[in-house]
C-alpha cells in the first residue's frame, strides 16, 4: 500500500485552482507563512490576477497562470511539478448554475475530473477540493455538481492503482463573506431600512473565510487518500444573523427560493455509518478503498447520526453572530 510522506511546506510546490476568489485571496498570505516553495496561482481572470499581483508585489514564491479547469492540457501544464494541487475553482451561485446548467456541469464536474487527471497524468502526491454542505442531499443544481465531484474525488484514488497519489475533499458550511454569502445583502438592505428574510426558521452553517483556510491546510496535512473533512463550527438562526447585522431594521418575509433548503445538512445518516468522531472534525471514510489500508481511526458515530444546521449543539446568538462576522457599526447587545 502507497503510504503519503509527512507535509514538509517548505518543500512544496503547489497549485490554487480558483486562486483569484474569495477563498484563494485568503488562502495565500496564510500559506505564505508556511514558505513553500511556490504557490501558483491558475485563474481565468486576468484582470484579477492583476489585482492579486498588485496586492502582494512581485512574490518570488508565486507563479500565474491564465487558465480554465475545463482545459485539462492547461491544467497539466500548470500542476507539472507540484506537490499538492487545491482545488477551489467552481460556479458557486445556486441561481446562476440552475440557469446556465451546461456551464456548470463543465465547471464543477468535468472540472473536477480534469483535475484528477492532470494530478494522476504529472504525478501530484495530494490533491483536496473544496464541497459544500449542499452535496449532501442536493435539491439544486449546483448541490448536485458538487456531490460529483465529491464522488470524482474520492474514486480517484482507484485510478492511482500503486502510484504515490492521493485525492480527498473538504466539506463545510456557508462561509463569511464569500461570493453568494447573505452578510454583503443584509449590509445593504440595512441602509434601507429593510432586511428581506426568506423563512423565520431558516437555519444555516456559518465558518469564517480564515477558519475555512486553517481547516484546509490541516486537513491536507491529515489526509490519507478518499477522505471527506467535515469541520465541527456553528449554526445561526438566519433572523438572529439579520438582528446582529440591523437590530433596527425591519424584516420582510419573501418566501423560500427555488433550490433553497430550510435547513443545511454536513453529514447525513447513511453517511454517518462510515464517518468517525476526530475531536474537532468528522471525516467520511471511503467505503471502498482498495488503494490505502491506513485510513484515519476516530469514534464511530451513533447509528442514524445527522449533522444537521438545526439539529447542531453549537449556536450563534445575536451578539456572537455579530463578533463572528465582524459586523462593522452593529451595537452589540443594544
Amino acid at each position: 500500500m502507497t503510504v503519503l510522506p509527512p507535509l514538509n511546506w517548505e518543500d512544496t510546490t503547489l497549485l490554487l485552482t480558483g486562486g483569484t476568489g474569495s477563498f484563494g485571496k485568503a488562502f495565500l498570505p496564510r500559506i505564505l507563512e508556511r514558505r513553500p516553495k511556490a504557490v501558483r496561482i491558475f485563474s481565468r481572470d486576468e484582470l484579477k490576477q492583476s489585482e492579486l499581483r498588485a496586492a502582494f508585489g512581485e512574490h518570488e514564491n508565486i507563479r500565474y497562470f491564465v487558465g480554465d479547469v475545463r482545459d485539462v492540457d492547461r491544467l497539466r501544464r500548470a500542476a507539472y511539478g507540484c506537490d499538492l494541487i487545491v482545488h477551489a475553482a467552481a460556479m458557486k451561485q445556486v441561481d446562476t448554475c440552475e440557469y446556465n446548467p451546461f456551464e456548470a456541469v463543465q465547471t464543477n464536474v468535468h472540472g473536477a475530473e480534469n483535475v484528477v487527471n492532470a494530478a494522476l497524468d504529472v504525478g501530484v502526491p495530494r490533491t483536496i477540493a473544496l464541497s459544500t454542505d449542499k452535496a449532501v442531499n442536493p435539491i439544486n443544481l449546483y448541490g448536485a455538481t458538487k456531490l460529483c465531484g465529491e464522488k470524482i474525488f474520492v474514486q480517484g484514488n482507484t485510478y492511482a492503482a500503486g502510484d504515490p497519489v492521493r485525492f480527498a475533499c473538504v466539506r463545510y458550511g456557508n462561509v463569511v463573506g464569500s461570493r453568494g454569502s447573505v452578510i454583503p445583502l443584509f449590509l445593504r438592505q440595512r441602509e434601507t431600512g429593510v432586511l428581506t428574510i426568506t423563512d423565520v426558521r431558516m437555519t444555516r452553517f456559518f465558518i469564517t473565510l480564515g477558519e475555512a483556510v486553517e481547516f484546509v491546510i490541516s486537513s491536507t496535512e491529515q489526509m490519507v487518500g478518499g477522505e471527506i473533512f467535515v469541520p465541527k463550527i456553528p449554526s445561526v438562526l438566519i433572523t438572529e444573523l439579520a438582528n446582529a447585522i440591523a437590530p433596527d431594521a425591519r424584516h420582510e418575509l419573501i418566501g423560500i427560493r427555488p433550490g433553497e433548503k430550510l435547513h443545511e445538512v454536513l453529514l447525513m445518516s447513511d453517511e454517518a455509518r462510515h464517518t468517525i468522531d476526530c475531536g474537532d472534525r468528522y471525516v467520511v471514510l471511503p467505503e471502498f478503498h482498495a488503494w490505502s489500508g491506513d485510513l484515519p481511526s476516530g469514534e464511530p458515530l451513533p447509528d442514524g447520526f445527522v449533522y444537521s444546521s438545526d439539529a447542531n449543539t453549537q449556536w450563534l446568538d445575536r451578539e456572537s453572530a455579530a463578533r463572528l462576522f465582524d459586523v462593522p457599526e452593529v451595537a452589540v447587545g443594544s
